[in-house]
């Protein structure tokens, strides 16, 4: 067997990709989407009538009529995505209101109503949420409403620890951009995968969660080859670009298990008990973390704010 065979037999397979032609071909039980993904999608040709169905009712002159556009666009993508795989879809939160704990609800509830209104039921949706400690507390709230959450842009423990604590649905540790960080810093060219930060730093997250039960699940993200993800098989969760996906279709070879939660329940890990004080103190004490979690904010708004200018000079 390939390996995405392997693979699959092991680990819950997420698409993250915003086209749904490349969701079909692969056929994922989940999808994800962000600000990046959809302006990529938004742009091309087969897409467009989804823009235009957005945009036939938006006054772009209007700020708040193109940030509910932006809000549309990406629900539109969703049930799109909704139509293709069998299980959930999620959809991210203005970047913008990553540090207000109450916009953060606002904005996910209107998600919630939009796909509502449309007839599908919100356990099909995740709300992906940067996984700041306002975006954390909004997200504690939004379960309690029955509304499941991805929290996103985790790159530290303590982000993932904060989350569990949260009772969030599902996390996204940020595998590829956290080795891009350390080759950097480093300034080499590549880390072996069973060296990789990023790769440690979901198996670390894994343990802990299973070790003390936590029902928070572990999606790994942003992949930047297919060693990293190798070595996460048994993970949760792995939400794989529609490239890497190919690549492992197209590699033969031996893919064993590397997490197990039976094998975690059984180490020798202390449980760590954390407030706001806590938390922001340890998240500043990781470099890394608080750098690419200020970069990723900063990416994903700067992305949604290319994607009103678009939709503004075209429509």
């Amino acid at each position: 067997m390939n390996l995405m065979e392997q693979l699959k037999a092991l680990t819950i397979i997420v698409e993250d990709s915003g086209e749904i032609d490349f969701i079909r071909k692969h056929s994922p039980r989940d999808a994800t989407t962000n600000p990046s993904l959809l302006l990529a999608a938004a742009q091309k040709a087969e897409y467009r009538h989804i823009v235009e169905k957005v945009m036939a009712d938006t006054d772009t002159a209007s700020e708040s009529s193109l940030n509910m556009a932006l809000e549309k666009l990406a629900v539109r993508f969703g049930m799109e995505i909704l139509n293709v795989v069998s299980g959930r879809v999620s959809v991210e939160v203005d970047a913008r209101h990553s540090f207000d704990t109450d916009a953060t609800m606002a904005t996910a509830r209107r998600i919630i109503q939009m796909f509502e209104a449309a007839g599908i039921d919100r356990n099909r949706i995740l709300i992906k949420i940067a996984a700041t400690w306002e975006g954390i507390s909004a997200a504690e709230q939004l379960e309690k409403e029955g509304i499941h959450c991805n929290l996103t842009l985790l790159f530290s423990f303590v982000q993932a620890v904060a989350c569990a604590e949260a009772g969030v649905t599902l996390i996204s540790p940020f595998v590829g951009r956290i080795m891009d960080w350390h080759k950097a810093k480093r300034g080499v060219e590549s880390i072996p995968a069973a060296e990789d930060p990023g790769v440690h730093s979901v198996v670390q997250i894994y343990n802990y969660y299973k070790k003390f039960g936590y029902q928070t699940e572990v999606m790994g993200a942003s992949f930047r080859n297919i060693g990293e993800i190798i070595e996460l098989a048994g993970c949760d969760l792995l939400t794989i670009a529609p490239a890497l996906i190919e690549e492992l279709k197209n590699t033969e070879g031996s893919l064993p298990r590397k997490l197990d939660a039976g094998a975690a329940a059984t180490m020798d890990i202390e449980k760590i008990s954390l407030d706001e004080k806590t938390f922001r103190w340890m998240l500043n004490e990781d470099a890394m973390a608080t750098e690419k979690l200020a970069e990723g904010i900063r990416r994903f708004a700067a992305d949604l704010d290319t994607l009103a200018s678009y939709l503004k000079s075209e429509f």
